[in-house]
């Protein structure tokens, strides 16, 4: 479980949010058996659309963060509710390349430096809204920082990271976010640009004790920040074998007869958690009906 703090300054001109997401991140190396840098590239991705669901108003709403870069790991996924509940899958989950020229995993080239980033946002309304830029440098938060900033017009930053330990394990993962107001002052805006000077990486604060909520509370520093909310949020997935249902029927009718005649049983399994879903034959007859 983690728990995403938002705060906001005391002019209410910038509001703040960031997470430990070290369980949420650990989840996805569990399920999808990630190699090191598809665990800190999809985990970066994640916490990203975590920290942005978290900022929806409605209880049904939605995010989905797309990543299609022309690096190995292959097409990146993550979805968040409102309150932060993120599940994720990448294509290809293991990616084995040297580090790059900072000693560092290679995030951009698992995710790759071409492509699109794109970001919907289901809100309950008739069609949900939809953005999308080119890949700006493929670390994930510089991505989102461009999005925001060419689909949304709204000054944004953001910070993400995820450490991992020689065993392949997550030792800290977490990011913040950061959006301006149209009235924050220029005096705000020093103040964010000062403190992100001298912010060490998200990892290096997290791994020297600092929490979630001094992380939101840091990069308003200066701002006179106050805590607005605190929302708990896990790795998350919502399947159902209802859902499934749904989903095999939007095949058609052909292909359903197609499965029923060629197979005693069709086993389908999510791409999120990788739960599996057993359909029968007469199941399968039953869904063309």
């Amino acid at each position: 479980m983690a728990k995403i703090y938002r705060t906001i300054s005391s002019d209410a001109s910038v509001v703040a949010s960031a997470v430990d997401a070290t369980e949420i991140v650990s989840e996805i190396e569990r399920i999808h058996k990630t190699s090191a840098v598809v665990t800190a590239a999809l985990g970066r991705l994640s916490v990203a659309a975590s920290l942005i669901g978290n900022g929806l108003k409605g209880d049904n709403d939605s995010v989905t963060i797309r990543f299609a870069g022309d690096g190995p790991a292959g097409v990146m996924i993550a979805v968040s509710d409102s309150r932060g509940n993120v599940k994720s899958y990448v294509q290809n989950p293991v990616v084995e390349l040297p580090l790059n020229k900072y000693g560092k995993l290679d995030v951009a080239g698992a995710a790759g430096k071409n492509g699109t980033l794109s970001i919907v946002k289901d809100l309950g309304l008739k069609k949900p809204y939809t953005g999308q830029i080119n890949i700006v440098s493929g670390e994930i938060a510089e991505d989102i920082t461009a999005y925001f900033a060419s689909s949304e017009q709204i000054p944004t930053v953001c910070g993400l990271g995820v450490l991992i330990n020689p065993d392949l394990t997550v030792k800290k993962a977490g990011g913040y976010l950061i959006q301006l107001l149209p009235f924050a002052d220029v005096h705000v805006i020093d103040a964010i640009e000062e403190n992100l000077n001298r912010l060490p990486s998200v990892t290096k604060m997290l791994d020297s004790g600092m929490t979630g909520e001094d992380l939101a509370l840091k990069v308003l520093e200066n701002l006179n920040p106050n805590v607005l909310d605190v929302t708990e949020a896990a790795y998350k997935c919502d399947c159902t074998k209802e859902r499934v249902e749904k989903a095999l029927v939007s095949l058609g009718r052909e292909e359903l007869k197609k499965m029923a005649e060629e197979d005693e049983f069709t086993e389908v399994c999510c791409h999120f958690c990788t739960n599996k879903y057993r359909f029968e034959k007469n199941e399968i007859l039953k869904l063309i009906n």
